[in-house]
Protein backbone atom coordinates (compact mmCIF):
# COMPACT_ATOMS: atom_id res chain seq x y z
CA UNK A 1 0.00 0.00 0.00
CA UNK A 2 1.38 3.40 -0.85
CA UNK A 3 1.68 6.22 1.65
CA UNK A 4 -1.17 8.32 0.27
CA UNK A 5 -4.62 8.56 1.79
CA UNK A 6 -7.31 6.70 -0.16
CA UNK A 7 -10.95 7.84 -0.18
CA UNK A 8 -13.18 5.02 1.01
CA UNK A 9 -16.57 6.67 1.34
CA UNK A 10 -18.74 9.32 2.94
CA UNK A 11 -19.44 9.84 6.65
CA UNK A 12 -23.21 9.42 6.04
CA UNK A 13 -22.58 5.80 4.96
CA UNK A 14 -21.45 4.74 8.45
CA UNK A 15 -23.89 5.65 11.21
CA UNK A 16 -22.97 6.07 14.89
CA UNK A 17 -21.70 2.88 16.55
CA UNK A 18 -21.67 1.02 13.25
CA UNK A 19 -19.05 -0.65 11.05
CA UNK A 20 -18.52 -1.06 7.33
CA UNK A 21 -16.17 -3.29 5.35
CA UNK A 22 -14.24 -1.70 2.48
CA UNK A 23 -11.32 -2.74 0.34
CA UNK A 24 -8.26 -0.50 0.14
CA UNK A 25 -5.69 -1.49 -2.46
CA UNK A 26 -6.49 -5.19 -2.02
CA UNK A 27 -6.67 -5.11 1.78
CA UNK A 28 -9.89 -5.71 3.72
CA UNK A 29 -10.52 -2.81 6.11
CA UNK A 30 -13.19 -2.29 8.77
CA UNK A 31 -14.25 1.34 9.22
CA UNK A 32 -15.87 2.09 12.58
CA UNK A 33 -17.87 5.15 13.64
CA UNK A 34 -17.59 5.41 17.42
CA UNK A 35 -19.52 8.46 18.67
CA UNK A 36 -18.53 10.52 15.63
CA UNK A 37 -14.89 9.44 15.71
CA UNK A 38 -13.78 7.18 12.89
CA UNK A 39 -11.35 4.28 13.28
CA UNK A 40 -10.01 1.80 10.74
CA UNK A 41 -8.50 -1.64 11.37
CA UNK A 42 -8.00 -4.77 9.32
CA UNK A 43 -11.33 -6.51 8.78
CA UNK A 44 -9.95 -10.06 8.97
CA UNK A 45 -9.61 -11.68 12.41
CA UNK A 46 -6.08 -12.99 12.98
CA UNK A 47 -7.45 -16.22 14.47
CA UNK A 48 -9.13 -17.88 11.46
CA UNK A 49 -10.17 -14.94 9.31
CA UNK A 50 -13.62 -13.97 10.54
CA UNK A 51 -15.14 -10.74 9.14
CA UNK A 52 -14.90 -8.23 11.98
CA UNK A 53 -17.47 -5.84 10.45
CA UNK A 54 -20.10 -8.56 11.03
CA UNK A 55 -19.24 -8.74 14.73
CA UNK A 56 -20.35 -6.55 17.62
CA UNK A 57 -18.94 -3.26 18.84
CA UNK A 58 -18.76 -2.64 22.58
CA UNK A 59 -17.01 0.46 23.84
CA UNK A 60 -13.69 0.43 21.92
CA UNK A 61 -13.64 -3.29 21.14
CA UNK A 62 -14.97 -5.21 18.18
CA UNK A 63 -15.81 -8.88 18.72
CA UNK A 64 -15.29 -11.38 15.91
CA UNK A 65 -18.58 -13.16 15.09
CA UNK A 66 -16.87 -16.54 14.59
CA UNK A 67 -15.02 -17.36 17.83
CA UNK A 68 -15.32 -14.29 20.06
CA UNK A 69 -11.85 -12.79 19.69
CA UNK A 70 -11.80 -9.07 20.49
CA UNK A 71 -9.70 -6.23 19.09
CA UNK A 72 -9.19 -2.65 20.27
CA UNK A 73 -10.38 -0.37 17.45
CA UNK A 74 -7.92 2.36 18.51
CA UNK A 75 -4.76 0.31 17.97
CA UNK A 76 -5.73 -3.05 16.45
CA UNK A 77 -4.39 -5.05 19.41
CA UNK A 78 -6.02 -8.39 20.25
CA UNK A 79 -7.68 -8.03 23.66
CA UNK A 80 -9.38 -11.43 24.00
CA UNK A 81 -8.29 -14.88 22.71
CA UNK A 82 -8.35 -17.04 20.73
CA UNK A 83 -6.70 -14.36 18.53
CA UNK A 84 -3.36 -13.17 19.89
CA UNK A 85 -1.97 -11.17 16.94
CA UNK A 86 -3.07 -7.61 16.23
CA UNK A 87 -4.92 -6.63 13.07
CA UNK A 88 -3.45 -3.84 10.89
CA UNK A 89 -4.31 -0.28 11.86
CA UNK A 90 -5.12 2.52 9.45
CA UNK A 91 -4.95 6.27 9.86
CA UNK A 92 -8.27 8.01 9.22
CA UNK A 93 -8.73 11.53 7.89
CA UNK A 94 -12.08 13.29 7.43
CA UNK A 95 -12.32 16.09 4.88
CA UNK A 96 -15.79 17.57 4.63
CA UNK A 97 -17.99 14.47 4.40
CA UNK A 98 -15.33 12.24 2.86
CA UNK A 99 -13.45 9.51 4.74
CA UNK A 100 -9.85 8.76 3.78
CA UNK A 101 -7.56 6.04 5.17
CA UNK A 102 -3.93 5.02 4.88
CA UNK A 103 -2.04 2.18 6.51
CA UNK A 104 -0.09 2.94 9.67
CA UNK A 105 3.62 2.16 9.60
Amino acid sequence: MNEAFVKIGETKEIGPSSMKAVEVEGEKVCIINKEGNYYAIGNTCTHVGGPLNEGTLEEYEVECPWHGSKFDIRNGQATKPPAVRAVPRYEVKIEGNSIFVRKQK
